[in-house]
């Protein structure tokens, strides 16, 4: 599982039905990013994530 910030709770927490999506970036690149759901309140979580290595 991933960790992301969870914007209405405030806090860090385990994103549940986690999945990796790609987001537009500067410049027309891609961004890797997790996109969840937070386990206590179900408000969309995201964190982005670094390149492919």
């Amino acid at each position: 599982m991933t960790e992301g910030y969870c914007v209405k709770c405030k806090s860090k927490r385990e994103m549940s039905e986690a999945k990796e999506v790609t987001m537009k970036g500067k410049g027309g690149t891609e961004r890797r990013a997790m996109k969840g759901k937070c386990p206590m309140c179900s408000t969309t979580m995201f964190r982005i994530m670094g390149a492919k290595k």
